[in-house]
């Protein structure tokens, strides 16, 4: 497998050389501008890879669940093949740690097998049979049998901060691809060199497997323009998006803008917030605080799942764990974040928050060795402001935290129930802190997608039961999930058939069930 990069998109397989001006990835250290340079995608790129993908659609949406599970593992072993070229060019657009790089390729693999697994095992289709009932008085009942199928060709943003899980082969193709739905990706600018690899090795698998040429398509742009095509165009029937809120809301509104809108599966901000209650600081405040401070920490603070707020009770045991944090993150370093913008961002944020009257700055990291350093920084505010304040509810992507002091419990509630919607919520509890978690719960579920305990949230498990959403403005919609098996169901929509002869209905349906699924038949969960 060629490992040269050469400034190329690929469009239905093809490698294409845009010729609508150019544009560079960076190295994230420096700043300095890579070769090659690569060529940005006209609008005749966007309509033929769209056209494409359309064309495409009905073929392989048509293939058998074992052609597209088989493909998903192309990709995947694709990915590996690229070998240490994939992660070194990765580590010079990011700036991300080699060993972070090869646990993200290898995620991304397995979610890419997961999805696989997902395939192959037929509940995805959703398949559901009400047979007909002619004797049925007043009314005899029509054969009635329900499958899902593919929404139609997907646009997917690759994210800035994981180059490789969610980018050009990550949980939003792999997703989309597992429901039958060709993908164009449009490829983040902090990593052309990555993606141009991924897209490729992408390519290369399809090829392999014999898949339909518009099943997947690159492109590259500079600016929101070749993007914001994308979401308008009209054989476009879903988009896939990781970023900010100001982005997720802008394609949002260009998708309803549509004389057929489309929805926009948008993951954007989150504060995560961390409750301490009250024997669980008492007893283990130290120990809580070193892992806190680890996470805030963790890849530069660059993810969506970044512990932002804790809430706890003042007193002593509070001004401990924060004496505690305040020493842990005195002594962390300063790194290296994404991009110039992102760091620049993360500058003001810590600004703008810090000169609230009633913040404190409680520590700072290391000081900055490169100029696109980020140093840590953990600041304290009361209960009382952070409620006044909208500001403090807005997220700051990178490694610093803000604790919240409430006088009593009514209070750290009334602050939970006045947050906006969220990735994660945790708490850290002690046995005798069970029966203010029982009522701190239902409303950490309407507040977030995910609820820990005893953990941070940093990290996402790829698996069956996990939700990486939340309620706006985590997500753009609440009933949805990025990360685990059921991002599957974003793509994907329902189809009822009535009274179809057997041979003209989809294998899922068949009376002799020749996929051998789990389908529900009248009423009764049944595989025969």
């Amino acid at each position: 497998m060629t490992t040269d990069i050469q400034g190329m998109m690929t469009i239905g397989g093809t490698p294409v050389k845009g010729a609508d001006g150019v544009t560079y990835a960076h190295a994230a250290l420096t700043g300095e501008a890579l070769a090659p340079a690569f060529g940005c995608a006209s609008a005749d790129d966007v309509e033929r890879a769209c056209t494409l993908a359309a064309d495409a659609f009905d073929a392989y949406r048509a293939l058998s669940d074992e052609r597209r599970a088989a493909f998903l593992e192309a990709i995947a072993q694709a990915l590996i093949d690229l070998g240490p070229a994939l992660t070194e060019r990765a580590h010079l657009e990011t700036a991300l740690p080699m060993a972070r790089l090869e646990g993200e390729r290898m995620r991304t693999v397995n979610q890419l097998k997961l999805f696989a697994a997902v395939v192959r095992d037929g509940r995805w289709h959703g398949a559901i049979i009400d047979p007909a009932l002619p004797q049925r008085a007043p009314l005899p009942r029509p054969d009635l049998r329900l499958r899902r199928i593919g929404l139609g060709p997907v646009a997917v943003f690759g994210a800035s901060n994981f180059p490789l899980a969610f980018s050009v082969a990550g949980g939003d193709t792999a997703s989309a691809l597992a429901a039958g739905c060709p993908v164009i990706v449009k490829a983040h600018p902090a990593h052309l060199g990555t993606s141009e690899l991924v897209g490729h090795a992408i390519a290369r698998a399809a090829r392999e497997t014999g898949m339909p040429d518009g099943v997947f398509s690159l492109l590259i742009g500079e600016g929101t323009a070749v993007g914001e095509a994308l979401v308008r165009h009209p054989e476009i029937q879903a988009v896939g998006f990781t970023g900010s809120r100001q982005g997720g809301l802008a394609l949002q509104r260009i998708a309803q803008a549509r004389p057929e809108p489309i929805p926009v599966y948008a993951e954007m901000s989150s504060i995560n917030p961390v409750v301490l209650l009250p024997a669980a600081l008492e007893t283990r405040g130290e120990q809580i605080a070193s892992e806190y401070a680890d996470s805030i920490v963790l890849g530069t603070g660059q993810f969506c799942t970044n512990p932002g707020i804790v809430l706890a009770l003042e007193g002593a045991a509070l001004d401990a764990f924060c004496a505690k944090a305040s020493q842990a993150i005195s002594a962390k370093a300063a790194t290296t974040m994404l991009t110039p913008n992102i760091h620049a961002a993360y500058c003001r944020g810590v600004d703008r928050l810090s000169a609230l009257a009633d913040v404190t700055t409680l520590a700072n990291g290391r000081e900055a060795a490169g100029a696109f350093d980020a140093v840590p920084a953990l600041l304290r505010t009361d209960a009382r402001a952070f409620l006044a304040e909208a500001e403090m509810q807005e997220e700051i992507f990178g490694p610093s935290s803000l604790i919240v002091a409430c006088r009593d419990l009514d209070e750290l509630r009334t602050v939970l129930r006045r947050m906006s919607g969220q990735l994660t919520a945790t708490v850290h509890l002690d046995e005798a802190d069970h029966e203010h978690a029982r009522a701190l719960l239902p409303t950490l579920e309407r507040k977030a997608g995910r609820v820990l305990f005893n953990a941070f949230p940093t990290g996402v498990e790829v698996s069956h039961a996990m939700v990486h959403g939340g309620p706006f403005p985590a997500t753009s919609d609440t009933r949805t999930t990025s990360v685990g098996a059921t991002a599957i169901d974003r793509f994907l929509r329902p189809v009822c058939y009535q009274s179809v002869p057997d041979t003209l209905l989809p294998d899922a349906l068949k009376q002799a069930n020749p996929l051998d699924i789990w389908r529900l038949y009248d009423g009764d969960l049944k595989r025969d």
